[in-house]
């Protein structure tokens, strides 16, 4: 028997065997992929007056994007629907995820939550969180007259 036989799309016969398996557990019988957990990439920076988080969220409608702060944990969250499938097509393979997503991020305290925004272009969505104005320090005078 040639290796031909025993090796196909570079994965020996077993590894085919097991993806094979793990396809069909994934992936529904009608052959769409069952809907994947997903998260969207993020860029986060700090500035000298503000942090800046860049989410990846093509696809998704703004409208089905929600970003909550509480007790310093940010949170986006959102759905990105599934394209509908022509049950006539041939040949079809649905690659990109779908379904709910949840980030969370904590946050420092020197952040100033009253004044957070956000915005959606291009389906990036920028997150813009100002810092609290540093007050400078100051010396107390102690008191002596007793």
């Amino acid at each position: 028997m040639s290796l031909n036989h025993h090796v196909m799309w570079g994965l020996p016969r077993d590894a085919r065997a097991w993806r094979h398996a793990f396809d069909r557990y994934v992936e529904p019988g009608d052959g769409r992929p069952a809907a994947a957990a997903w998260a969207p990439r993020v860029d986060i920076r700090e500035e000298a007056e503000r942090f800046v988080i860049l989410a990846d969220v093509p696809g998704v409608d703004p409208a089905a994007i929600e970003v909550n702060m509480d007790r310093n944990v940010l949170s986006i969250s959102g759905e990105r629907a599934a394209e509908p499938v022509d049950a006539s097509a041939h040949g079809f393979r649905q690659e990109r995820a779908y379904g709910p997503f949840h980030r969370r991020f904590v946050l420092p305290d020197s952040v100033d939550a009253g004044r957070i925004t956000a915005s959606n272009r291009h389906g990036v969505l920028e997150i813009v969180i100002p810092k609290k104005a540093e007050s400078a320090p100051r010396r107390i005078v102690i008191d002596t007259a007793h």
